[in-house]
């Protein structure tokens, strides 16, 4: 199996990429390629990849950087992204890795490589942390202005992918509204709530409200691109409030350092069920190929689980199993 990965693309490139890259293909038995500079490439892969046959590098002579703008995927034909896409379009990678621009990895993975046939539009997607186990919620900022074919779309891949992936059987799947009767919502979540009621294999359990997200309510949580951004940009942001609180807190009052330290496990697991580093990447779900995006800060240990994540997806044959999903769903 190949994985190619942008090794430019991130705010700590191409150091913790290529890192996490080479971790990754010895943990996982796995062929990589780093795509960028090559000079940059090599000045930080560590000594013990250095002769690794599993690790190779292309030269791209153009970066899209985090601040580019959208069209630069057409002027910078060379950049290590746009190399990443075309090897999988061409078959000569089996999935790409990208955890720089997300609105550029996006549309290159669209533009190149293209979607699946019957899909209207892509998907971005993520794991959220649930009280006891996590929840997939997309789209997250693809499509900001969703139909409701869209959101029958995004529910079934949404669904494969948990069953794929995470060997959940008949997952549950609810939209995301302003209260849990179908009467709720505004008129995408109300059409769409009396679609999925009468969609086949699909296990469609209703409306879900912001409270219960965390609450593993729900396997796949549905939601236009415009909420689905403001609920991940909401929710990353209060648990950067509640841990600089929690430290400043206590740097503010010495004394109760010996007894908080009696809490430090749950702090420690709560930290680990909410880093995203945990989790990697999510699939840019609809595209004809497997693409993962990761944060933007990803470190090493976050591309390196992202490229497990890309492993995964192509084991399981995720691409195939949504487009036999769509084929059906558009054939009844």
């Amino acid at each position: 199996m190949k994985i190619v990965v942008d090794a430019m693309g991130g705010d700590f490139a191409p150091k913790e990429i290529v890192l996490g890259a080479a971790q990754a293909s010895e943990l996982y038995d796995i062929d990589v390629i780093l795509v960028g500079d090559e000079a940059k490439i090599k000045a930080c892969l560590p000594a013990k990849y250095a002769n690794n046959p599993k690790i190779s590098l292309i030269h791209a002579s153009e970066v899209i950087e985090m601040d580019d703008h959208v069209d630069a995927i057409r002027n910078k034909k060379d950049s290590s992204l746009v190399i990443c896409a075309n090897m999988v379009r061409k078959g000569e990678a089996d999935a790409m890795v990208g955890v720089g621009n997300t609105a550029a990895t996006m549309s290159v993975a669209t533009l190149y490589i293209g979607r699946i046939p019957g899909i209207h539009r892509p998907a971005i997607s993520t794991l959220f942390p649930g009280k006891t186990t996590p929840s997939m919620i997309l789209d997250l900022g693809a499509v900001a202005d969703c139909n409701v074919d869209n959101m029958v779309q995004f529910s079934y891949m949404g669904s494969i992918y948990i069953e794929k992936i995470f060997n959940r059987k008949n997952p549950r799947v609810a939209i995301l509204s302003i209260g849990e009767e179908e009467s709720k919502g505004n008129e995408l979540v109300k059409q769409s709530h009396q679609k999925l009621k009468t969609c086949p294999n699909l296990n469609f359990i209703g409306n879900i409200e912001g409270v219960q997200v965390f609450d593993s309510y729900a396997d796949v949580i549905v939601c236009d691109g415009f909420t689905g951004n403001v609920l991940l940009k909401a929710s990353e942001g209060l648990f950067i409030f509640i841990k600089d609180y929690l430290k400043d807190y206590l740097d503010n009052h010495k004394l109760l350092y010996l007894p908080a330290m009696g809490f430090a496990p749950a702090f420690k697991a709560l930290k680990k069920k909410a880093d995203y580093s945990e989790y990697g990447g999510a699939p840019l779900l609809g595209i004809n190929g497997v693409c993962i995006i990761g944060h933007g800060r990803s470190n090493a240990k976050a591309v390196c689980n992202a490229v497990k994540v890309a492993k995964n997806c192509v084991e399981v044959k995720l691409v195939q199993s949504i487009k036999n999903a769509i084929d059906e769903l558009n054939n009844n």
